[in-house]
């Protein structure tokens, strides 16, 4: 991956200040476009959750992209973009560009959905009524509960329709008058262990088998493979492409070409190492030993994702401040709250001064989005480059 230099973060800051989150839009077509090589048979479905940002979605939808949204103002926030794509095939633009893939919808978003005749999830019955009589123009994905062992946020406790339930819960929908347009399944969020996707695909494969048996295969013809492509926060995250190639083998092996199409849905793998935070140094101690620097940043801003994605952040000093030995010292939030700790183990200048700069790479998912307003401090300035 390419990251921004020094010299670039540092102009920025100087121009608008910190906290300044930059997001690189020629990092995320690079992404896009590496997803699209390693995976031709895929159509790549955004999962806007990720990150929402309206320039994030545009740049993605010139590149071809379809969405993955989870809420009716997500579902919106895509359509605005992609209203006129062609207004004459409606119904094929909301199957080719959007996928409502949050299996639990209420009543008012379903009946705000209706009109689109959306391609939704499900994973029970009691959604397959919800579903008829509040959106019965929606087409129908069943989401599988697959393995999601060594993903970094795991999804099965949450999602999905045991296996065993499937061809039962897909005969329900029918009988009621839905159509069952194929199946779908998530092995968690930056999943390493490459073996979930054999599974489920293979899980998959015997469920339309079987749907074919009954007589629903000449309706279903979607395999959504989810998320959890894995971002390489470091070394150790196995390459993407090692993943692609697994992937493709057991898609040529299970799946015929012809009248089948597989989707998938990365939100990280297209946003996470698109964006740096640059922050400043607004306090610093010496706490039993540890120097301690407190930065305008923090877990109830872009840091959030250390609450909410499990991630681990790291954070960097620029070349030409603090000279010093390095030691282990502690980066932690504005706020008052004892919690707002971003780490505790950082090996920085134990001399760096107030006013520094500092920064964060690999922070454009699952962030951004989840910053407040606590304790009165305002999230950090959105700067785009390479539009």
């Amino acid at each position: 991956m390419k990251q921004l230099s020094g010299p670039v973060l540092k102009s920025l800051a100087k121009k608008e200040g910190t906290p300044l989150f930059i997001v690189d839009h020629e990092q995320i077509r690079r992404n896009y476009r590496r997803f699209k090589k390693a995976l031709p048979r895929v159509q790549t479905y955004y999962a806007v959750k990720a990150n929402c940002l309206d320039a994030i979605i545009k740049t993605l939808f010139l590149e071809g992209a379809s969405f993955d949204v989870a809420s009716f103002p997500e579902f919106m926030q895509v359509h605005k973009y992609i209203k006129s794509w062609d207004t004459k095939k409606r119904h094929a633009f909301i199957y080719d560009k959007i996928i409502f893939s949050n299996t639990i919808k209420d009543e008012e978003t379903l009946l705000h959905l209706r009109p689109y005749r959306p391609l939704v999830t499900y994973d029970n019955e009691d959604e397959i009524k919800k579903i008829k009589k509040y959106c019965d123009t929606a087409g129908l994905v069943l989401r599988l509960s697959v393995p999601d062992t060594g993903s970094m946020v795991e999804m099965t406790s949450k999602f999905g329709a045991d296996p065993a339930q499937a061809m039962d819960l897909i005969a329900q929908a029918f009988k009621s008058g839905l159509i069952v347009e194929g199946l779908s399944f998530h092995v968690g969020s930056q999943c390493t262990n490459f073996d979930n996707y054999v599974q489920a695909l293979h899980t998959a494969s015997q469920i339309f088998r079987e749907a074919n048996a009954r007589g629903y295969g000449k309706k279903m013809n979607i395999i959504d493979l989810g998320g959890g492509f894995p971002v390489s926060y470091n070394e150790s995250v196995p390459q993407f492409e090692k993943l692609a190639r697994i992937i493709n083998s057991e898609i040529s092996r299970l799946f015929p070409e012809e009248g089948i199409e597989i989707i998938a849905e990365p939100g990280r793998f297209m946003v996470a190492n698109a964006a740096t935070l640059v922050s400043r140094i607004i306090g610093r101690a010496r706490r039993s030993g540890k120097r301690f620097y407190h930065i305008n940043d923090g877990v109830y801003h872009t840091y959030s994702g250390i609450v909410f994605d499990h991630c681990v952040y790291h954070v960097n000093h620029f070349p030409g401040t603090g000279q010093g030995k390095k030691e282990i010292c502690a980066v932690v939030g504005p706020t008052c709250d004892g919690f707002d700790k971003i780490s505790m183990e950082e090996n920085l200048p134990g001399n760096l001064k107030i006013g520094d700069l500092l920064y964060t790479e690999n922070i454009g998912a699952y962030s951004i989005v989840s910053s407040t307003n606590f304790n009165g401090f305002s999230p950090a300035k959105v700067v785009h480059i390479n539009l």
